[in-house]
């Protein structure tokens, strides 16, 4: 099921993208990416407040850019290149909201660039 619902999160991203191209801020995305996604009837909460845990107390809080159907959060950019700090962002995101799969997606200078990723480390193919 995540698989055809991150099938339908990158399509909508390529389709925002070949639309508007480089250069808007990230929330111009965001936006866009929600409308094309409620196209799909698919359940869109957009800058959802999450709270970070140590020790059984807050210490932190942020909003993820966008959570679809619940189950994946999508954390979106608007840079030239994405740096292995922003993988290990999401990746941390995951862990402390306890969900399983997340996509990063950078409408970037040379086109659409995707990284999954997972809260529990999965070898490549799996």
């Amino acid at each position: 099921m995540n698989d055809l619902l991150t099938g339908n999160i990158i399509s909508a991203a390529y389709k925002v993208y070949n639309t508007l191209g480089f250069g808007f801020l990230e929330k111009v995305y965001e936006n866009s990416l929600a409308i094309e996604l409620s196209k799909s009837k698919l359940t869109i909460v957009q800058q959802s407040p999450l709270t970070v845990f140590y020790d059984e107390q807050v210490v932190g809080n942020y909003c993820a850019d966008m959570i679809v159907e619940a189950k994946i959060i999508v954390e979106l950019k608007s840079i030239i290149r994405l740096t292995p700090e922003h993988e290990a962002q999401l990746v941390n995101y995951l862990v402390a909201t306890k969900l399983d799969v997340g996509l990063l997606i950078n409408f970037g200078h040379d086109g659409v660039e995707i990284k999954r990723k997972y809260r529990n480390y999965r070898p490549k193919g799996s």
